[in-house]
């Protein structure tokens, strides 16, 4: 089975949140954690007050220490994970009590530290996790992904990229499934040229995997000029205060050059499941 999660919260603040948790409870009966960045300090209490309002199934943190906020969510009975991006990320969180680590690779679509490997970095994060279950994330797209993480110690996976690929999924952008799509596992960058853009900033060492663009590679490793274009950039737009859309971000990990076809969530599920399943046969010696 899996576990679905709503995120993009910063955008809509407390009170969409709540809109967007009632209208995922009008859709489906079953369990789903609410994605919460710790690191926006000011309305991160103010999420967690509606998550704890709404009885939310679980939440996930990332980008931040839980600890000020795991205690809270236990006492409303709330299930916490946390998604770290290095070891002292997974100490931390392993201290705070959350009840999974999410061990994030540098593979991972969206934004990471963009360091350790998912190799590296899952094992790692389950020797310091204190037997609390780590979900590894970032590479990973089918069922070999998944038998590789559990052979790492992993207890499951989280495939963000594979799911934009779901029949179910609205991309951000027209174009961002094609794009995953078309791509291969050479096709990424690890840039924050997107954030400067869209004015968004991050921890230190933060920055975002995406499909390769045009934009990306003019303005990679030129960040302090990029932001002295910013406005300039913005006035491009149609739509006042957002980005032109020749500077929007495909979000996506390395994983994009395993995802060829769009199913629906279900299906993917059944599929990853079916491969591990062929897989685990053939290295115990089966068929």
């Amino acid at each position: 089975g899996g576990l679905g999660g709503l995120g993009g919260i910063d955008r809509v603040g407390p009170e969409g949140l709540r809109e967007r948790i009632r209208k995922t409870r009008a859709l489906t009966a079953r369990p789903f954690s609410v994605n919460v960045w710790v690191h926006i300090v000011p309305v991160a209490p103010a999420f967690l007050g509606v998550c704890i309002e709404e009885r939310v199934p679980s939440i996930t943190f990332s980008f931040g220490d839980p600890a000020p906020y795991v205690g809270r969510a236990h006492d409303a009975g709330i299930l916490v994970l946390h998604q770290a991006q290095s070891l002292a990320d997974a100490r931390a969180a392993a201290a705070a009590g959350v009840d999974a680590i999410i061990a994030q690779g540098g593979e991972a679509g969206g934004h990471s530290l963009g360091n350790a490997s998912t190799m590296a970095f899952v094992p790692a994060a389950v020797d310091v996790a204190g037997g609390i279950p780590v979900i590894a994330t970032g590479g990973i797209a089918d069922g070999r992904g998944l038998v590789a993480a559990l052979a790492l110690g992993a207890q499951g996976v989280i495939m963000g990229t594979r799911f934009v690929a779901a029949t179910e999924a609205t991309p951000p952008a027209h174009d961002h499934r094609e794009k995953i799509l078309a791509a291969t596992v050479d096709d990424t960058i690890f840039t924050d040229v997107f954030d400067i853009v869209d004015g968004l900033r991050w921890p230190a060492g933060i920055a975002g995997r995406s499909i390769r663009t045009p934009f990306a590679e003019e303005w990679q490793g030129r960040s302090i000029e990029l932001a002295a274009q910013r406005e300039a950039i913005l006035r491009e737009s149609t739509h006042p205060g957002e980005a032109p859309e020749r500077a929007h971000s495909a979000y996506a990990g390395q994983s994009a050059g395993l995802v060829r076809d769009v199913k629906p969530a279900a299906q993917i599920i059944r599929d990853v499941m079916a491969e591990a399943e062929s897989v685990l046969a053939r290295l115990a010696g089966g068929s």
